[in-house]
Parts: C-alpha cells; sequence; structure tokens
C-alpha cells in the first residue's frame, strides 16, 4: 500500500492521464516512482504514459521494472510487448507477447499484439495466423480484422486483405483506418479513381491519418481528368493538414564552405527503383565535401542496402518506429540538409519534415510532383520536367534544375545482352509495358488499341505487379476488352523471381510504350538499356515530362508526342521499319553510357554543387535575420 499522499498523487496521475493531460500525469507517476521506487504501480503507469506520448524507449525500461515488481501481470506484459515493438526491439517484443499467449491461450488482445509485433519483425505469415487466432476468439473485433488485412496487404495477398478491410467496416462503419486500408488495397488492385475517392472519405473523416492524404495525392497523379491546378490546391491542403514547422534554433554553424552532414531519409534503400538512382550520386559525391547520412526506412535489407551502408557514415534503420522516435534520432544526428526520397508514396515520414528536421530540407527522386509541404524548402528536377516559369507557379518548394536530366541511372550489373526483337525472329510486332498498371488509365488502353490497329497482326505484351493474383487479372481482362484489346491480342505476364530475368523479358517487345498523364521512369530507363526505343507521350506537369526528359537526354526527343495521334503515328512508323529498329537496338546501350544518364561522377558534381548552393543560401539567410531583426 501507499501512504496516503504517494496514493493521491497516484490517483491524481490517473484522472489526468484520463483527461488527457498525459505529460502533467507522467509527472505524477514520476514522483510516486522517486518516493516509492517499491511501488509497482509508479512504473507501470509511468510506463502507460510512456507510450501514450510517443516515447517507447522510456517505456520498456518502466514497464521492465513494473513486471519484475509483479510478475505474471498481465497488462503490463503485453504493454511491454507493445512497448518493446514501437521501440524496435520486435524479438523482445515477440518473447513476452509468446509467454503471454502461451499463459493465456484464449486471451484476444495477446494474439493481437503478437501479430503486431510479427508483423513488424517481417514474419508475415506468422502475424496472419496470430490475427486468425484473435480473430477466432473475437470475431466482432473490427480492430482484429483490419490487422488481419494489413499484414495481408503487405504480402500483396490483396483480395483476402479487402475482405478483412470490409469485414472491419461492416462491424464499425466508422473505422477510418479500416477505410484507408480498403483504400490502399484498392490502389495497389487497379481501382485508382475508387481508391482516390475512397482516400478522400477517411481524409474528411480523420485528417490525421496523413496516409489517406498522401495515398489520394499519389493516385491523382495518375487520373486525367484531373487539371494540375487541381492537384497543386490538393498538395497544398495536405501540407496545411500535417501542420508548421517546429521553430527550432539549429546548432549547424552556418558555414558556407564547411563539409556538410548530408542525410537521406527513404523505405527504398534496397533493391527498389530508388535505389537504381541514389547509388551511382552517393558513389561519387565528393567525399571532402559531404558526410553521408542512411535513413532507411524498412524491415527489408537486402545485398542493395548492404552496398548503400559502406557508403555512409551513419546508417540508422526506422522500420517500425514511432514519429516521436524518429524525430529524436535525427534532430540528435544534426544534419545539415535532410533529403527525402518518398514524397507521398507509402511509409513516407513528410508529417515529420513538416516539423523541420534539419536547418535545409529537400524533396527529390521519389514522387513525381511538389510535396505541399512548406518546410520542405527545395525540390531537384530538371527543365524538361519543370520548365522554368510556369512550373514554378506549382511547387511549394523552390525547385532546382541542377543537371541535363533529374535522374542518373545504374543498371543492374547482371542484366543481360539486348535480345533479338521478336519481328525480327519471325514473329508479330509486339509492343509492351511493364510499367505499374496503376499508371495505365482506360485513355492509354484506348490509345494503345489505336497503336494495334495501326500495325495490322501486333500484339501487347503487358507484365506488372498483381498479375500473379487470378482476380486481379479478370479486372485488367475487363478493362482490355472494354477497351478493344482481347485476349488473342494481348499477353499478361506476372512478376519475375529477379532483376536478370525481368530485363531479359524486354527481349520479347519491339517497341515499349510510356503510360501517360504519369510515365514511367525506371522502365524506360529498364527499355532503352536492353535496346528497345520507347514512345512517350509529354504533358503539362513534371509525371508527364518523365519521358521528355530521359528521352531527350540519350537523344532521341523524336519518341516524344504531343498528342495521342502523336502517339499512334510515332509507334506505328517505328514498328514498320524493322531496319531502323535493328540499327537502334544496337546503337541504344551506347546512347545511354555516352549521355548524362549514365555520367554518373558528372551528375555527383551538379548534384553536390546544388546541395551547396542550397547551403549557402542558408547561411546567407542566417546572417540577414538578426540584421532585420535590428531593423
Amino acid at each position: 500500500m501507499l501512504p496516503a499522499k504517494l496514493e493521491r498523487i497516484l490517483q491524481e496521475g490517473v484522472t489526468l492521464q484520463r483527461d488527457g493531460r498525459v505529460a502533467d500525469a507522467a509527472a505524477c507517476f514520476a514522483r510516486v516512482r522517486a518516493a516509492a521506487a517499491w511501488s509497482f504501480e509508479g512504473w507501470h503507469h509511468g510506463g502507460i504514459a510512456a507510450l501514450l506520448l510517443g516515447r517507447a524507449d522510456e517505456a520498456v525500461p518502466l514497464l521492465s521494472r513494473a513486471l519484475q515488481l509483479k510478475p505474471g501481470t498481465t497488462h503490463t506484459a503485453l504493454a511491454l510487448g507493445v512497448a518493446r515493438t514501437a521501440a524496435g526491439d520486435t524479438a523482445g517484443a515477440e518473447e513476452i507477447l509468446r509467454r503471454v499467449v502461451t499463459n493465456q491461450p484464449a486471451l484476444a488482445e495477446g494474439w493481437q499484439q503478437l501479430g503486431f509485433a510479427l508483423h513488424a519483425a517481417g514474419k508475415f505469415a506468422d502475424a496472419v495466423e496470430a490475427h486468425r487466432r484473435a480473430i477466432a476468439l473475437a470475431p466482432g473485433s473490427a480492430q482484429s480484422w483490419h490487422a488481419c488485412g494489413s499484414t495481408l496487404l503487405t504480402m500483396s495477398r490483396d483480395r483476402e486483405a479487402l475482405d478483412c478491410f470490409e469485414r472491419a467496416l461492416a462491424l464499425d462503419h466508422g473505422y477510418a483506418r479500416a477505410r484507408l486500408g480498403r483504400a490502399m488495397t484498392l490502389y495497389k488492385t487497379f481501382r485508382v479513381a475508387e481508391a482516390a475517392a475512397e482516400y478522400a472519405a477517411v481524409c474528411a473523416q480523420d485528417a490525421r491519418l496523413f496516409e489517406a492524404w498522401s495515398g489520394r495525392l499519389l493516385a491523382l497523379n495518375a487520373l486525367p481528368d484531373r487539371s494540375r491546378e487541381e492537384i497543386f490546391v490538393e498538395h497544398r491542403a495536405a501540407g496545411a493538414a500535417m501542420g508548421e514547422s517546429v521553430v527550432t534554433n539549429f546548432s549547424n554553424p552556418p558555414e558556407p564552405g564547411r563539409r556538410l552532414c548530408v542525410a537521406f531519409l527513404s523505405p527504398d534503400l534496397r533493391e527498389q527503383s530508388v535505389a537504381y538512382f541514389l547509388e551511382p550520386l552517393l558513389r561519387h559525391l565528393d567525399a571532402a565535401e559531404f558526410e553521408l547520412v542512411l535513413y532507411h526506412d524498412h524491415p527489408s535489407v537486402d545485398a542493395t542496402s548492404r552496398r548503400l551502408r559502406e557508403l555512409a557514415a551513419l546508417w540508422r534503420n526506422f522500420a517500425g518506429q514511432t514519429d516521436p522516435t524518429v524525430e529524436a534520432a535525427i534532430r540528435a544526428d544534426a544534419p545539415d540538409i535532410l533529403i527525402d526520397l518518398a514524397g507521398h508514396t507509402g511509409l513516407n515520414r513528410l508529417p515529420l519534415l513538416a516539423r523541420r528536421l534539419a536547418p535545409v530540407q529537400v524533396s527529390y527522386l521519389g514522387y513525381p510532383n511538389t510535396t505541399g509541404v512548406a518546410a520542405i524548402d527545395y525540390r531537384f528536377v530538371d527543365a524538361c520536367t519543370d520548365p522554368a516559369g510556369e512550373a514554378d507557379a506549382f511547387a511549394t518548394e523552390r525547385l532546382v534544375r541542377f543537371a541535363p536530366t533529374a535522374w542518373t541511372y545504374a543498371p543492374p550489373a547482371n542484366a543481360p545482352a539486348p535480345a533479338l526483337r521478336p519481328s525480327r525472329a519471325g514473329g508479330p510486332v509486339t509492343f509492351g509495358s511493364f510499367n505499374s498498371f496503376t499508371k495505365i488509365t482506360d485513355a492509354v488502353l484506348q490509345t494503345w488499341r489505336r497503336v494495334l490497329d495501326a500495325v495490322p497482326g501486333s500484339r501487347l505484351l503487358i507484365k506488372a505487379a498483381g498479375l500473379s493474383d487470378a482476380a486481379t487479372v479478370a479486372h485488367v481482362r475487363d478493362r482490355l476488352r472494354v477497351a478493344g484489346l482481347g485476349d488473342e491480342r494481348t499477353e499478361l505476364l506476372a512478376p519475375t523471381a529477379d532483376p536478370a530475368a525481368h530485363l531479359a523479358l524486354y527481349g520479347r517487345i519491339d517497341v515499349a510504350l510510356d503510360p501517360f498523364p504519369y510515365n514511367g521512369t525506371t522502365t524506360t530507363c529498364e527499355a532503352l538499356w536492353m535496346g528497345v526505343p520507347i514512345i512517350s507521350l509529354a504533358g503539362d506537369r513534371h509525371a508527364s515530362r518523365v519521358g521528355l526528359s530521359l528521352l531527350t537526354v540519350i537523344g532521341h526527343p523524336e519518341w516524344v508526342a504531343a498528342t495521342p495521334g502523336d502517339y499512334v503515328r510515332i509507334a506505328a512508323a517505328l514498328a514498320s521499319d524493322s531496319a531502323r529498329l535493328e540499327s537502334i537496338s544496337r546503337a541504344l546501350r551506347d546512347e545511354l553510357q555516352a549521355s548524362p544518364l549514365l555520367d554518373h561522377a558528372g551528375q555527383a558534381t551538379h548534384f553536390g554543387a546544388a546541395l551547396r548552393t542550397c547551403w549557402e543560401n542558408y547561411c546567407d539567410s542566417t546572417v540577414r535575420q538578426p540584421e532585420l531583426a535590428a531593423l
């Protein structure tokens, strides 16, 4: 029993926490611990308060001590499991939560929290099993259905995931996170317009679910019926929803010429498209000028991750960690420049960048539009994707056109040699696209049908993630038939096991077709590297001008169309000239190697110079601000 005075302080803390004044409650619990270190209640309630404040690293020792004082206390053990998961100690979380479900196998919450820990550890099949155990014990729990759906979605078991989210919504129609999961699944299964509408509903229901803002914006880039004015307004609204930057006096010395600490934040520092364009820059940035810090934000760590890690002075993996934990780590590292590579793609940390974590913040590479986040100072682009003058009005960042093209491509080392074209081997002329099918709108399909009509006997080969799922294939087939692309004219391919096998499939294509208004990037570079010309349609915004940038810089602007009619004409003319196709196929790889796109050292020099200019601007502003204050 606590002395009466301490009991009053403890109860005051419980009341404050119940009323939402968690920081004040935590102070009360700390007073209890200071006066009575033997008190289970001070440690347990303090740990819960730390969890509610997003301070998992503080919660773990508090709850561990509470559990030592009262071994076997289920609610403390559950909370400790949650805290360890949030702190990134998934092995510790799994250990204690398995102990809970072993002792109490009928406890649904135990299985659910175990599922969360297993998911965070990347043990997705085990996580699904744990969530299904929770559902069997509590079938009326919308949260359990949602949790299971989230893991299934991560595993690309999209149809099962959609069923789980819809079951959760049937139990609780107002469950915003389940609606968010449904929107994410609709997007992944190529129902982009439906996904955009569902994301909007989530934003209206709970504006703090920033994943919904980002998901909607990513979807809008692919929809042809939205003007860039409308899309820009929505980006600004998303930025405003994420809040304003925290006023922070950075300790970084504002010295223009000193060596700079430059940090890159991304969930894709692994075998992903972003790495193909990032690694050559990092390898060639001047180490005397820049110290590199890499923040990976994904549980997957592969050979690409390990190569990148070797280039960094500091590597951190933030996978599964809470925003407050990530924010504290980055602020402690104190980078001079923080470069976000995700934008509004999945697993982004834009709400943290909105709080300003570094003196200079930059958006680059991973997202084809403005972020709308006021605290992000610059966006690195080129003059083709974002023409000077008119493009600046549609960015909240200052646009930096740092090089002839915004990309620096590193082809996979195991890429096979370009293969014999199908038409030269006696087969039909084959057009193809290996882009995400989320980019392939009905307008694109209708244009591709016109291309095939202009080249009698030609076929269309489509390869995309998701095409290993029978229900998704059926949906895609329906859309193709509506567009006049029946089964006899098209072939669908599922993802391959490795990059070399993927690249080898370009040998089955005579001419590649770029989607619009959301162009490909990696797929365009891959096609060109494998000796396959690609036809692109240039539009009025960055996402629809990537093809223009890439094709211009390698010396083939003639493959860029201004209208759908031009697109059809250029594609048909190219496909009908077998001698020209053969000549192009032999020359393309050499043309890429001679272009800025593969001039890794040159592009890195441009990139480094742009970073230096951004830093000099910051230093200049810190000098001028005191002068203005004195006035």
